[in-house]
């Protein structure tokens, strides 16, 4: 049987300008400026202005104007109010900029040279071996087999298969195992390895010969497994040497380098330049916070789509194309005069935010001491700014600020709390940092278990569990207590 009914259901949904909002406050300083050159492009009504006035943040209220959806297939002409987008002031008072931009913060462009790449120095290092056609055809195959860390992780026969299929190259096995012995003479030591074992065992036959050097040999070659297990003692007996002559083979080992082509200067990545998003200074004694002032562009509405508008008002007789051009405008006209209002509403949210974590964390931005930094997390300054908990975690992810102690991530400021045995809160982040003086002050010959870690955290004044201390080693990055040992 069919029923119906009628139910109504009271549902809360973002606008798409308030997504695109959100969106804008997520974004870090370079990314912000890519975002915004791709809408200058795709908005021909919104324009940059030179920067000739500075304008301070508090110039600005909060309150911005709201901006109807409206369908772009049914817009009446007749209800637009053309006074509304026409001005005769030459700096729209909308035009803003942080409070700290000064002319000096100029774009400076830095000429970058453009180096050999990892891979074509390898070929380039061929050059210096006699060849014929079919070896270098098979040593060049190789080479481009190398990964960016200088390892081989490929099979023989693949590489034999690979040529036959790819680059019509028939060869063997032998062959091929041949090459790659030569290519493995390359510079740096350990390029063209196919595991850790034999990356290491290439460095270690380029060293001059001495006896560490050679005991080293012998514990990769023949003991490489109890050697990443740091089995001392049956290495010890292995080879029937003393304890120093040992340390002296593992300090051999431990100079080497594990990807021999990570440490090529020409190696070409992408190198991230952190620009941060927020500069504090101490100025005599008090806490200064200044937004960069690449996050405040100064913007206005074309002047030529103004003009177009006001042709269209001065016009006696408006024909159909007329109105479908100036439908076409007042789109582009209320595109850019919200794209205005989101920046700026992005740049006070941005500032208030940070403004709100600064004096939450006043100890610590006055010291420059980590365990001056209070337990904090997304709702304490949520509560404060009068934000949404998603709205400041999208503000501190991905920004950083410049303090007088170093350029931090914002997020790192972020903690939970635990209580000590005085009942205090304490920050998670000064319980890591005791726990990681604790690990590097131990005897490295006995290196600590994670339950006497805890033990000696309990002893000053911090009861953790054994199982929080393997999780707050684990995010420190620190191995076990077996992995820590030397000898």
């Amino acid at each position: 049987m069919l029923k119906h009914s009628l139910q109504f259901k009271l549902s809360q949904k973002l606008s798409p300008q308030q997504i695109q909002l959100m969106k804008l406050i997520q974004l870090p300083t370079q990314a912000f400026e890519q975002r915004l050159q791709e809408e200058l492009v795709e908005n021909p009504a919104l324009e940059e202005s030179s920067k000739e006035d500075n304008y301070d943040l508090d110039d600005y209220g909060s309150d911005t104007d709201d901006y109807d959806d409206y369908d772009n297939d049914h817009i009446d002409t007749g209800d637009i109010n053309i006074d509304e987008y026409l001005s005769n002031d030459e700096t729209p008072d909308y035009k803003y900029q942080t409070n700290n931009y000064s002319d000096d913060d100029e774009d400076k462009t830095m000429p970058f040279a453009a180096p050999v790449s990892f891979h074509q120095d390898l070929i380039n290092q061929l050059n210096t071996f006699i060849l014929t056609d079919d070896e270098r055809d098979i040593a060049e195959f190789l080479v481009g087999s190398i990964d960016d860390m200088g390892y081989i992780r490929r099979t023989i026969q693949d590489i034999v298969d690979d040529m036959a299929f790819t680059q019509g190259i028939y060869t063997d096995e032998t062959t091929v195992e041949r090459i790659l012995h030569l290519v493995q003479e390359l510079e740096p030591a350990g390029v063209g390895a196919r595991d850790l074992q034999e990356c290491l065992l290439l460095q270690l036959k380029h060293k001059t010969p001495s006896d560490s050097v050679n005991l080293a040999i012998q514990v990769i070659e023949q003991q490489f497994e109890a050697f990443t297990k740091k089995h001392y003692d049956k290495l010890l007996q292995k080879f029937d040497v003393s304890q120093q002559q040992l340390r002296k083979a593992i300090d051999e080992i431990e100079k080497l380098n594990p990807k021999p082509g990570g440490s090529f200067d020409g190696n070409q990545k992408m190198v991230e330049h952190i620009v941060p998003d927020f500069t504090i200074r101490i100025v005599d004694g008090e806490l200064e916070l200044s937004l960069n002032g690449r996050n405040a562009p100064e913007l206005h509405v074309s002047k030529d789509y103004q003009e177009m508008l006001q042709s269209y008002k001065d016009t006696s007789e408006k024909s159909s194309s007329q109105k479908d051009a100036v439908q076409f405008i007042k789109q582009k006209l209320d595109s850019a005069k919200w794209f205005i209002d989101a920046i700026k509403q992005r740049q006070e949210t941005l500032y208030v935010t940070m403004n709100a974590i600064m004096f939450y964390q006043q100890e610590y931005f006055l010291e420059g001491e980590e365990t001056k930094l209070r337990p904090m997390i997304l709702k304490d300054i949520a509560d404060m700014v009068g934000l949404d908990i998603s709205t400041v975690s999208r503000v501190a992810n991905s920004k950083y600020v410049d303090t007088p102690y170093g350029t931090k991530l914002i997020k790192e400021f972020f903690s939970e709390s635990m209580t000590n045995d005085q009942g205090e809160e304490v920050s998670t982040i000064e319980i890591k940092n005791i726990l990681q003086q604790v690990i590097s002050e131990e005897d490295k010959r006995k290196p600590l278990p994670d339950d006497q870690l805890a033990e000696i955290l309990k002893e000053r004044g911090y009861p953790i569990a054994r199982r929080t201390i393997a999780k707050y080693r684990e995010q420190l990055d620190i191995p076990v207590a077996r992995l820590r040992k030397k000898i």
